[in-house]
């Protein structure tokens, strides 16, 4: 068994960022624009987070297409340079959907997430960052030979391989967006080196469908896939209950050598395409609650991705830059005013002033599971399912622990 390296400074935070990443973006009109990553970073700018002790601002290249050929088929990623380069549709391979419509140099744009993401990876690896943060990743519907719901190829899925290629034995996926977090469970289903989590919306109501509690991994890895489907309009209150009823439990019995956390936030009430009702400031606790458990389980290496996410202005930009403020151990008090420079920016864009407050003021408390059961709440059914159907595979109580 390969040992993990050594830890390193608390203050080692990698956060990957260059203006080269905002070519991932899918054109006018689409839910999936990069400006929800420009606002993210200039309001982490503008806040100081980027500019702390041990934070390294990191650009990236393209990865290769054998790096990308570890989770996907060669195929596909054939496929993904024709549309790049020839504006090639490529239905079988769910390119030119309104989904995922092409775009010139779609190979390279989101390529370089990917990079991003392995690059952090190995860093966290290696003990060059304790942390390390990519809010343009988190592509997790990309399947081996597809495109699917925004992402095209999987950076959380090759970074993942990576690690394992790297030596690491267990690695454990957490997803807390709205989505399922199907390409990343379908991507290591039998394999009992990774645990799969995912927290969202339930699938009878949101694509893709999928994400079902009695889903719990293939026959050689019973238990490596771990869901939680929640009803639409849980709140903060249930959202966080679930995740504590379920996400330490699970990643403190797998043991992994590296958590790596998926942050889409379209878990908030504000979003277009989602009906669950989170607040900034739910989101938040999230973030500080993976991190302690990241500090708990695996040393501290804690990787942290993007995801969803489409209120572009109101949501996404404070969100992430809690995120960001939490992995480099800068956190941002909630109460914080939103800079004026900010706020200025996006009235030149948009017409209007955006959020005054670094929250949604909600106090983001909840009852945990040990509180005790409500039948008769469709919360409390949605975790009991969960943890009944993967529990004892994992050698845990579903009743007790």
């Amino acid at each position: 068994m390969t040992s993990a390296p050594d830890q390193p400074l608390e203050a080692s935070v990698r956060v990957v960022w260059s203006q080269d990443m905002l070519a991932y973006d899918f054109g006018h009109g689409h839910p999936m624009t990069s400006e929800r990553l420009d606002l993210t970073i200039r309001l982490a700018q503008d806040l100081g987070i980027l500019d702390g002790p041990g934070v390294e601002l990191a650009g990236t290249g393209i990865a290769a297409d054998d790096l990308l050929a570890t989770v996907h088929d060669r195929e596909y990623i054939a496929a993904v340079h024709r549309a790049s380069t020839d504006g090639v549709i490529d239905l079988d391979h769910g390119l030119g959907t309104s989904d995922d419509p092409i775009f010139p140099d779609m190979h390279a744009a989101t390529a370089r997430v990917v990079q991003g993401t392995v690059d952090s990876v190995l860093a966290v690896w290696a003990g060059r960052a304790a942390h390390a943060v990519n809010v343009t990743g988190g592509l997790h519907h990309a399947m081996p030979a597809a495109a699917s719901g925004f992402c095209v190829y999987n950076d959380a899925a090759v970074g993942i391989r990576a690690l394992l290629d790297a030596g690491a034995q267990r690695v454990a996926y957490v997803d807390i967006d709205a989505h399922h977090g199907d390409g990343v469970q379908a991507m290591f289903w039998d394999d009992p080196r990774v645990l799969t989590v995912s927290v969202h919306e339930t699938g009878h109501a949101l694509f893709p469908g999928t994400g079902h509690a009695r889903e719990t991994g293939g026959p050689g890895a019973p238990g490596s896939a771990v869901n939680i489907a929640l009803p639409s309009g849980t709140g903060d209150a249930g959202w966080l209950r679930a995740i504590d009823a379920v996400v330490p439990a699970v990643v403190r019995t797998f043991d992994p050598d590296v958590l790596v956390t998926q942050h889409g936030c379209d878990t908030h009430v504000l979003d277009p395409l989602t009906h669950l009702r989170v607040s900034i400031d739910g989101q938040r606790t999230a973030a500080e609650l993976l991190h302690a458990l990241a500090h708990e389980v695996a040393g501290g290496r804690w990787v942290a991705l993007g995801g969803g996410g489409y209120a572009v202005v109101d949501v996404v930009p404070r969100s992430w830059t809690h995120l960001l403020g939490v992995a480099t151990h800068q956190p941002v008090d909630p109460q914080t005013v939103v800079p004026e420079s900010w706020r200025a920016l996006v009235q030149e864009r948009y017409g209007r002033r955006g959020p005054d407050l670094m929250t949604d003021g909600r106090d983001a408390r909840f009852s945990p599971w040990a509180s005790g059961y409500d039948p008769a709440d469709d919360v409390d059914r949605a975790i009991r399912a969960t943890r009944s159907a993967v529990f004892p595979l994992l050698g845990l109580d579903p009743e007790l622990d």
